[in-house]
């Protein structure tokens, strides 16, 4: 599971660094019926290789999300080379 805090609304989706714990991501879309979240999954799936659903925080600035098929550490291992 990886965790994610997102900031809608920004000029362009990137990947930013981390807030606390979690992995930041500005995402351009707005954050109104799901857009932020399925932005933030798009982006990262395409920029990990990978397919992840949500796990939790639908709502919410921290997201929960899960890339079936591979280990908590194999997914902690491909986020962190999308900060370095």
């Amino acid at each position: 599971m990886v965790t994610v805090w997102v900031v809608p609304g920004a000029r362009r989706t990137e990947v930013v660094g981390y807030h606390g714990d979690a992995l930041r991501i500005r995402v351009a879309a707005p954050p109104e019926r799901g857009r932020a979240t399925r932005a933030v999954i798009d982006h990262l799936s395409d920029r990990l290789g990978i397919g992840l659903r949500l796990a939790g925080g639908a709502g919410s600035r921290r997201k929960r999300l899960v890339a079936p098929g591979l280990s908590v550490d194999e997914l902690a291992e491909r986020v962190d080379r999308l900060v370095d």
